[in-house]
């Protein structure tokens, strides 16, 4: 059985950066599935956080049909949610809670839908026979386990707006002393979080919907980039990070630390991940997650970074949207370059692919 997983298309960015809307950029992928039994899309493939979700859909709409027309009549096609389309399984999930007999999410659980609802017409756009959905996460095989990755965001300790957001909300809502130990513990936190920002975007203007992902990228900007290219206010930005940082830790936010940098963003991700699979108590030997859009592991990475405290091997999927801000001096080597998948084919482990590279 040969599985292609991705991650990440973001359809409807404002700013058309969602590459797949391109039939050029699209065709290496369409290609890819030929002979693919089973397609996995592992969250945000749609961006609901940068306009009303109609304009999301319809953005999809082609490429999602381009990509279930490329699959054979027999293959599978399997969704999972992210942080920027967790709307997908929202009703879903107020079904559960209307449902007092409902089983613990636990690692894996079926999702359904009702006529009109969004994962409904994500599934027809696809080709609703063949589509299932899932969540918080999806096996693979008995020792391959896939999730999106959001959860990870409760453990960051490079202090994004995202990060502070479900510290805010982690103080809110109130967890167990210990942490989060189930999906029901980290959904407590982030889906207040997640339903309020879907619900500003609802109401956005076209190129106003973008503000905390552009927050977060100016702040890379300020923070990262070389000192001798700071603005004036760059310059002043990073002059107060450390002191707003230890403000933010003595307000119970934390623990976050000061530095923001590549090496920091990926070893903080990782570990992260590696935290959110010790505490879900996840037993595989292969870990595949998106989220962060930083693919890897790449060759010349430090493969220690890349496994969990159980000794299982992590994988990120990447992304499909273009980040100029992240993509460093070398685009094409990049770690945040599109086009990343995961390729399972039968027994052998999980393979990390770029569609989008030069042959």
């Amino acid at each position: 059985m040969r599985t292609l997983v991705v991650s990440d298309l973001h359809f409807g960015t404002h700013a058309g950066t969602d590459v797949l809307r391109d039939p050029a950029r699209r065709a290496p992928l369409l290609a890819a599935l030929e002979g693919c039994d089973r397609l996995v899309l592992l969250g945000d493939v749609l961006e609901l956080r940068h306009g009303p979700l109609r304009e999301a859909l319809e953005a999809a709409r082609e490429p999602l049909s381009d990509i279930g027309a490329a699959l054979g009549s027999d293959a599978e096609i399997v969704i999972l949610a992210g942080n920027h389309d967790h709307h997908l399984v929202e009703p879903w999930l107020g079904r559960r809670a209307m449902d007092g007999g409902a089983p613990p999410l636990g690692l894996e659980s079926a999702v359904d839908w009702a006529p009109g609802e969004p994962l409904a017409v994500v599934a027809e756009m696809l080709g609703a026979s063949r589509v299932s959905a899932a969540y918080p996460g999806l096996w693979l095989r008995s020792d391959v386990w896939a999730t999106h990755g959001h959860y990870l965001d409760l453990h960051l300790t490079v202090p994004s707006i995202e990060r502070i957001g479900t510290g805010v909300m982690r103080r809110v809502v109130g967890t167990p002393e210990t942490g989060p130990g189930s999906a029901e513990d980290y959904q407590a936190v982030l889906a207040p979080l997640y339903a309020w920002l879907h619900g500003v975007a609802q109401g956005a203007q076209p190129g106003r919907g973008r503000g905390l992902q552009a927050g977060s990228v100016r702040g890379w900007r300020a923070l990262a980039g070389p000192a001798s290219r700071r603005s004036v206010r760059g310059r002043a930005i990073a002059a107060a990070w450390p002191v707003a940082v230890a403000a933010l830790n003595r307000a119970g936010l934390g623990p976050l630390r000061p530095e923001v940098s590549g090496p920091a963003l990926r070893r903080s991700g990782l570990r992260a991940m590696g935290e959110v699979a010790t505490r879900l108590g996840v037993s595989a030997g292969h870990v595949i997650f998106g989220h962060t859009h930083r693919a890897g592991p790449l060759p010349g990475n430090d493969v220690s970074e890349w496994s969990t405290p159980g000794g299982a091997r992590l994988i990120n999927s990447g992304c499909w949207v273009t980040e100029p801000a992240f993509l460093g001096t070398d685009p094409g080597s990049s770690p945040y370059r599109t086009g990343f998948a995961v390729e399972i084919d039968g027994d052998e482990p999980p393979r990390l692919i770029n569609l989008l590279d030069p042959a």
